[in-house]
């Protein structure tokens, strides 16, 4: 177990251990700044030695490995949970502005503000990228660390799909003579609404809805009528065909696309640290030889490079929250003609949402509040404690951030294996 040591000036020093940090509070030579990581900072000046301490990424689409180590021990290790609810606000927000703009009188459209700049990323390539550098660099002001080596991937799709294509068949892919993917997935279903069998009106249906992390490939597609379309998103008619297995390769495409901006966005945040990047294949084979079991954290273990050293006993998990609701007013009005406001007040009771409280020994998160003042409290792993406590039986522990830290206790086989 490591605390995390900040200089007088707030330069990261090397960790220390609880029993010395105890020491320097009780002396009146440190104070606490943070209690997840739980890191103290120094209020004399300490000429301690700084070494060089080896960060390892492993990026990802859904989950990111953290892994800070020297040439004799691990410091630090993490996984990240990212955001998975972009596509539905995102969503949500292109509806309510459609419908605003419904009510409003009619206006010429203006073109010139509708261009994207350069190295623009879609909304939740954006936060992903956004939350791999902000979680680096919550590390990098903990730690001296001198180095990050990032493991970056470039996937090819086709070859996924059909392991024998090669040459020229990459440029002549099952849509080859068709007008788009629409003409292509008509003429596959034969032109025919696969629930009830009828030829005239059709429409093609989306079988995982984009908003939910659907694509456009074909394999996501059906041809439908309009009725049974209609009937189907009203909810009238759900729908009974037996679909075939759906492998997205959302998490590749992801990966293909950010890796370079995640680079640079990099090199630009921290230019005095040098930025590699590996491969996914050469951390399989380091992990394989360790014998370690396929996990975010052991992969950006063997990522670090640094194998025969002692493994840290506890784990960090790390949640990516929401960080505001920006949307003012609801979309209905209340009696009187009022807006209603869409969000409770930051504070009630002295609590804020995703709040660490303790409730009779145990550590909670406030899931949900009411303006009475009775909260929703649950464990870290979504376990309910209770429904509707009142905020004086709760002691606070940590306002809420962004980035939610929690710990847990490690569990790896042996490097030596």
């Amino acid at each position: 177990m490591k605390v995390f040591v900040l200089s007088r000036d707030g330069r990261p020093l090397m960790p220390t251990t609880p029993c010395r940090a105890r020491h320097l509070i009780k002396a009146g030579e440190a104070e606490v700044v943070k209690r997840t990581p739980f890191t103290i900072s120094m209020l004399i000046e300490t000429s301690e030695g700084i070494k060089n301490v080896t960060l390892g990424v492993d990026a990802g689409s859904k989950h990111v490995g953290l892994s800070a180590s020297t040439e004799k021990e691990e410091l630090f290790n993490a996984e990240m949970t990212l955001r998975d609810d972009v596509p539905q606000l995102v969503t949500a927000r292109r509806q309510s502005r459609r419908a605003r703009r419904s009510r409003l009188r009619h206006r010429k459209p203006r073109f010139d503000n509708r261009r994207r700049p350069e190295g623009w990323l879609t909304p939740t390539m954006e936060a992903k990228v956004r939350a791999h550098v902000n979680v680096i660099d919550d590390v990098c002001s903990i730690l001296p660390v001198s180095k990050i080596v990032v493991e970056t991937a470039s996937f090819d799709i086709q070859k996924i799909k059909n392991e024998d294509i090669g040459g020229k068949q990459y440029q002549e892919g099952e849509q080859l003579g068709y007008a788009n993917v629409k003409a292509y997935v008509k003429a596959r279903d034969g032109f025919t609404c696969q629930s009830c069998g009828s030829h005239e009106h059709l429409e093609v249906h989306h079988i995982i809805q984009r908003r939910d992390g659907g694509s456009d490939r074909p394999a996501n597609l059906i041809t439908l009528c309009e009725k049974c379309h209609t009937d189907h998103h009203s909810g009238k008619r759900p729908l009974d065909i037996p679909f075939p297995e759906n492998r997205g390769f959302k998490s590749a495409t992801d990966m293909s696309t950010m890796r370079w901006f995640l680079l640079d966005k990099l090199n630009t945040a921290h230019p005095d640290i040098p930025i590699e990047q590996t491969y996914g294949y050469i951390t399989n084979w380091n992990r394989n030889k360790l014998k370690l079991e396929k996990t975010h954290v052991n992969d950006a273990f063997c990522i670090a490079g640094n194998f025969d050293i002692d493994r840290t006993d506890e784990s960090f998990r790390i949640l990516k929250l929401r960080c505001h609701n920006r949307q003012v007013n609801k979309t209905n009005k209340l009696k009187g003609n009022r807006w209603k406001a869409n969000q409770a007040p930051r504070l009630i009771g002295g609590f804020c949402l995703n709040d660490k409280v303790m409730f009779k020994g145990q550590l909670c998160l406030i899931h949900g509040r009411r303006s009475s003042g009775y909260f929703d409290i649950r464990k870290p792993d979504g376990t309910r404690v209770h429904p509707s406590i009142h905020y004086r039986n709760i002691m606070l522990v940590e306002h809420t951030d962004t980035r939610l830290y929690y710990k847990e206790e490690a569990v790896h086989p042996s490097a030596q294996g």
